[in-house]
């Protein structure tokens, strides 16, 4: 796929599923309302090959090579601009982060072992994991890690991870505090801080110093593997990193990595037994696996959302009414059917996914109701309805879907593909389709936490503000959720959020994705799927 331009970017390339944490257990106070430390065990590996790695099925075992199949990355693997899942991936098994982001939303420590804000919210201080070096037996310090953030906050770098940060840490934020503390010092309160130097924000790696862009070349990280070989053609190849600091992980002496075209020839590699594992799993595809082939489809809820976005400043959609009537015209769990292979939460036109802790339980959720949408279209004084909807190729069965059920209730639909590159092209300040058209799909990878959805996507300022939607009062509660040091105060606000969009209705979210990962259970015990399809092969081992 070609790629646009970075800075543009929702981060939401359909090769990069869906995933994002929540903050349960995040936060605790200190007096004086200060955050707390948030203190996590070391964890540094455990005495013998049964722990971590080990599952119900038994022990870890020493040694073999896992084979994975995914697709080809489209530009360049470079952890600090690559953006598609098989690269983040790829670089996953080497590079590690401060924080790992597990599959059920927790902070783990990685290359940190605890953080803490002082009481303004606005500096954080991480303490190091002793004794890592990279794999080329370099010690990790502090100056390192600054190293890395700097890189990736220079505008020069073109890094996806700029617009997690944005607003939040500028260039010049991170200093050091001798060999084993870093500190970022923020722009404004943020106290979902660590989310965005975990991996969550997924360039995020903590890099060598020197690190110049020849990541295929001198692919030297902290984590488990080291890469041998690399063929933009064919795939790559991984072993295992004997100066890995979480002894006596990684359990598998390598990974082999396979290049396919598409999703249904990493498929039939899979079924034949030319791969052991996917990156990538497509869930309408691996859905009927796993019935006593010898393969298993793990699976995880997440979100990522595909959002139909209406224009709240042109016709038809500068009346609330008429928008509410499309949200009131989908049957949204056929469209999590249909689109999403049945996986993931059901939306309720709001940004505040039922994996985020903060989300109200109290809202009623929007069904479909042909009757109401009737009355709605009345209302605004339209006997009926027609509107054109603009998407790029990987959204055209959720497209489909709508047009469908939007016909049942007296709505016409007219679909308008385009190709990604015309999609995300144009100028991104006045023009681009997907976010000047009047009603579009963008599909967005899960974030770590809800503001990196509502700051751009539906602030009034926002630079992906698509539906050109503003509010004060949501403003204001976004400023807040993001200060707030309790969670009480982060309910509260994500109540007033949440309310705000499902009366208004600038966005419509019929459901929250899911993502699944499937493997030869045969073979292979410790392979799982990811909100976010990140891969944390360490303890994966043979049965």
């Amino acid at each position: 796929m070609p790629r646009p331009d970075v800075d543009a970017l929702p981060q939401h390339w359909q090769d990069v599923l869906p995933g994002g944490p929540s903050r349960r257990g995040f936060l605790a106070l200190a007096g004086g309302g200060a955050l707390a430390a948030l203190l996590a065990g070391c964890a540094p590996g455990a005495a013998d090959d049964t722990s971590a790695g080990a599952t119900a099925s038994g022990p870890a075992r020493r040694g073999g090579t896992l084979r994975v199949g995914t697709p080809p990355p489209p530009t360049a693997l470079d952890p600090v601009t690559a953006y598609d899942g098989s690269a983040i991936a790829l670089y996953q098994l080497v590079a590690e982060y401060l924080i790992w982001l597990d599959k059920d939303f927790k902070l783990v420590p990685r290359l940190a072992t605890k953080w803490a804000s002082d009481a303004s919210g606005r500096k954080w201080t991480f303490t190091l994991r002793d004794g890592v070096t990279f794999s080329d037996g370099t010690k990790l310090d502090a100056v390192t890690v600054k190293a890395s953030f700097d890189r990736l906050l220079d505008p020069k770098s073109k890094s996806a991870a700029l617009s997690a940060f944005d607003t939040v840490l500028k260039a010049g934020g991170v200093t050091t505090q001798g060999d084993s503390t870093v500190v970022f010092t923020l722009e404004r309160p943020f106290s979902d801080f660590p989310y965005l130097v975990s991996a969550g924000n997924y360039n995020a790696v903590v890099l060598k110093k020197d690190y110049d862009g020849d990541f295929t070349k001198h692919g030297i990280g902290t984590g488990p593997f080291t890469l041998k070989s690399y063929d933009v053609s064919t795939g790559a190849s991984f072993v295992r990193n004997p100066k890995y600091w979480d002894d006596p992980k990684p359990y598998l002496d390598g990974v082999d990595v396979k290049f396919y075209a598409d999703d249904q020839a990493d498929l039939v590699a899979l079924q034949g037994g030319d791969i052991d594992a996917q990156f990538l799993s497509r869930p309408a595809l691996v859905e009927p696996l796993g019935k006593g082939d010898g393969i298993t489809v793990d699976k995880v809820k997440g979100t990522g959302v595909t959002v139909l976005t209406l224009r709240v400043d042109k016709a038809p959609f500068d009346r609330k009414e008429v928008r509410q009537a499309v949200a009131y015209a989908l049957d949204r769990p056929d469209v999590r059917e249909a689109a999403g292979s049945g996986l993931g939460d059901l939306g309720n036109d709001h940004l505040l996914a039922p994996l985020f802790p903060a989300a109200p339980a109290d809202i009623p959720q929007r069904a479909k109701d042909k009757a109401k949408v009737a009355e709605l279209l009345k209302a605004a004084g339209l006997k009926s309805l027609r509107f054109t909807l603009t998407f790029e190729p990987p959204a055209k069965d959720y497209a489909v879907t709508i047009q469908s059920q939007l016909k049942e209730a007296g709505i016409t639909v007219d679909l308008d593909q385009r190709s990604s590159k015309e999609f995300y092209g144009g100028d991104q300040a006045k023009d681009t389709p997907w976010l000047f058209t009047t009603a579009n799909l963008v599909g967005w990878a899960g974030r770590a936490v809800p503001s990196q959805f509502i700051i751009p996507m539906v602030k009034s300022d926002g630079v992906w503000n698509g539906s050109k939607y503003a509010n004060k009062t949501l403003d204001a509660a976004a400023d807040a959720y993001d200060a707030a040091t309790t969670d009480a105060e982060r309910r509260k606000q994500a109540e007033i959020i949440a309310k705000a969009l499902h009366e208004d209705v600038p966005i419509v979210v019929a459901y929250w994705s899911g993502a699944a990962r499937a493997y030869n259970s045969s073979a292979f015990r410790g392979v799982e799927a990811h909100p976010s399809q990140y891969v944390d092969f360490s303890g994966v081992s043979r049965v």
